[in-house]
């Protein structure tokens, strides 16, 4: 057998939950059946929930609305049209480093020769590697450094692999601290170190290229199961509320917390880099739902400095808005999406002298018809507003004397 994964007329809904009665039946249906695929669990009266239901179970559903009385509206009719649309801007895998731009679409290949052109042209570059995926992939970064004694920074994207406008903000932001020219930029490149890692689930990128576009989690086996959502992996309330010790769901944990080697890279790296490297901001990117999110993700309570949070994510969303007039939320990520346990920004933020901390929801909004398939055309605009939110989030720290070493 040979080919991908088709959507052939699976449809996107948006419900909205009025009663318990509501919550509990679509917590049964998510339990009982995978041709609804959920993102995001009922949870409570008041939630709104996107689910993409297979084509043969729209009448279902449309019964199961007519008999519960539920809001339901259709955000898009048919996932394979969009999956079809996007082939066209997706570039071939022996596309040259040359041809590498923020209007396409990249297979790893691709990104990988790229950063290797980045880091034989500047000697203000240099790669490095965390660790190496399931699958042997070397999980690559790049380091940006102008001087010594700089702050540091450290950026991973891509950890759900559906999630493509991730690793194509990482290499803008790579690409602009490099050759902008623009003050505020070249600012954030001369006094701070980066540390990118653009694609961090690499197995899980390649395999929504070559087998299923809408695949979330890494490749390891687990008995007939594959694969665990790497952020829910992470040792900080491991198993607990939003993760899920069933091997065949989207949010699977893992058998144990660092059981996958994506995410027990990250970990090593900080613990030998946090404190050597002056790191005190960690940046996540994903997607979708345009939220600038803080910890904690599995406690309502807030963490020590959850005010300075506060206002660098306002100056980070206000500098958002005022780019293409996109509009992001920001919070805590209990208070802005969704209970989640295990997640690399809570453990980052838990476990090192890191008070920055930031998980990045891009482009769209949380009732946009396209999930993870964003645009190609947006791909650009989306790289601009996040530059800028960086721009103004970094000053607002440095305003509020997080980074007085520099």
């Amino acid at each position: 057998m040979d080919g991908k994964a088709r959507y052939d007329n699976y449809r996107l809904v948006r419900v909205t939950l009025k009663t318990d009665d509501h919550v509990k039946l679509f917590q049964e249906l998510e339990a009982e059946s995978d041709s609804y695929t959920f993102y995001g669990h009922a949870r409570k009266v008041g939630q709104d929930l996107t689910i993409m239901v297979a084509a043969h179970k729209i009448y279902e559903l449309q019964d199961l609305t007519e008999r519960y009385n539920f809001e339901c509206k259709v955000l898009e009719s048919n996932i394979q049209k969009l999956i079809d649309e996007e082939a066209a801007t997706i570039k071939p895998k022996d596309t040259p480093s040359s041809d590498f731009d923020w209007n396409h679409y990249f297979h790893l290949e691709t990104i990988f020769s790229w950063i290797d052109k980045q880091i034989a042209e500047n000697n203000f570059v240099e790669g490095f590697q965390i660790g190496s995926t399931f699958e042997g992939i070397p999980i690559r970064g790049l380091k940006i450094s102008k001087k010594s004694g700089n702050t540091g920074i450290f950026i991973d994207a891509c950890i759900h692999a559906r999630e493509w406008i991730a690793p194509a903000v990482a290499t803008y932001l790579i690409d602009q601290l490099i050759h902008s020219k623009d003050p505020e930029v070249v600012d954030l490149a001369e006094n701070f170190d980066w540390y990118f890692v653009p694609v961090l689930n690499a197995d899980g990128y390649k395999y929504t290229f070559e087998k299923d576009r809408l695949w979330r989690k890494n490749t390891k086996p687990y008995g007939r199961c594959k694969g665990v959502d790497l952020n829910r992996n992470f040792d900080v309330d491991f198993g607990g509320i939003g993760a899920s010790m069933d091997k065949a769901s989207y949010d699977f944990c893992g058998s144990h917390a660092f059981s996958e080697p994506e995410a027990l890279a990250v970990k090593n790296f900080l613990d030998e880099n946090a404190k050597k490297c002056n790191i005190r901001t960690y940046y996540t990117l994903h997607s979708f739902s345009q939220l600038y999110m803080s910890p904690l993700g599995w406690s309502a309570e807030p963490v020590k400095n959850y005010e300075d949070l506060k206002k660098i994510g306002e100056k980070a969303i206000e500098a958002i808005e005022k780019t293409h007039g996109r509009v992001y939320k920001t919070g805590s990520a209990i208070e802005t999406i969704y209970p989640s346990s295990g997640s690399s920004r809570d453990y980052v933020y838990t476990n090192y002298d890191i008070p920055i901390v930031f998980t990045i929801e891009l482009r769209g909004p949380p009732d946009t018809p396209t999930l993870f398939i964003l645009p190609a055309s947006e791909i650009k605009p989306t790289c601009e507003e996040i530059l800028n939110s960086f721009i103004a989030a970094l000053n607002e720290a440095r305003r509020l004397g997080y980074y007085k070493s520099n």
